[in-house]
């Protein structure tokens, strides 16, 4: 059975951020009193909306927190995206080559969405078809947001292929049933442990068209 949609995370998978958003908030969360290291933060909250991060430095500092902490992370992501924000090596000569329908689905807001692809260039390419985690009750890894995208392009779950960077984010493509997709170029979470998610793993952006055209369905039809 041919991939009817092609459904893209965005950090991490489209533009180049996971890497500078794991390191803002490594530096942060550290400063803030909860000794973090970039694995460990990439571990703990890679691929989840970006309230339950925000909802475990409350429930691990309280108190302790400054009033202007939110404010404090969200300038630092700013000037870390205007600084050094590109789209994900090879992934524009990747694009140019899947000629299967494509959307986004990703744990961002639809403002944070527009900002990040829309400074890489990436967003015109998905507009109308990007989907936010805001849209759905469950976030990552529940499978709600990957089934939201494949019903509004009217396409089969079990004929969808999910591009993601994270195990929460992959244990939700799974959950709806759909073929995984790991990249692995950002090097932030173990090659294993995408392995173990159930995922097909790359670390060259440049290949995936070539994935999606030999993937075999059935050898990645499990329950979830």
């Amino acid at each position: 059975m041919p991939v009817e949609l092609v459904i893209f995370d965005c950090d991490g998978v489209l533009v180049d951020s996971e890497r500078l958003s794991v390191r803002v908030e490594a530096a942060t969360i550290t400063e803030l009193g909860w000794p973090l290291t970039e694995a460990e933060v990439a571990e703990r909250f890679m691929g989840r909306p970006d309230g339950h991060m925000r909802a475990a430095i409350r429930a691990r500092l309280g108190p302790a927190l400054p009033p202007d902490w939110e404010a404090l992370l969200a300038r630092r992501y700013r000037e870390a995206f205007e600084a050094e924000l590109a789209p994900v090596p090879g992934v524009l000569e990747a694009l140019e080559r899947i000629t299967t329908p494509t959307c986004v689905a990703s744990s961002g807001t639809h403002d944070k969405l527009r900002y990040t692809l829309g400074r890489t260039g990436l967003y015109e390419r998905f507009a109308g078809r990007v989907f936010s985690g805001t849209e759905v009750a469950n976030g990552k890894p529940a499978p709600d947001l990957f089934l939201h995208a494949a019903e509004r392009m009217g396409a089969r779950p079990e004929a969808c292929a999910v591009v993601e960077d994270s195990v929460y984010g992959l244990q939700a493509a799974r959950a709806a049933g759909m073929r995984a997709f790991a990249y692995a170029g950002g090097g932030l979470i173990p090659r294993a442990r995408l392995e173990g998610a159930g995922a097909v793993v790359f670390t060259d952006m440049r290949t995936l068209p070539e994935l999606l055209e030999h993937m075999v369905l059935d050898r990645w039809k499990s329950s979830p």
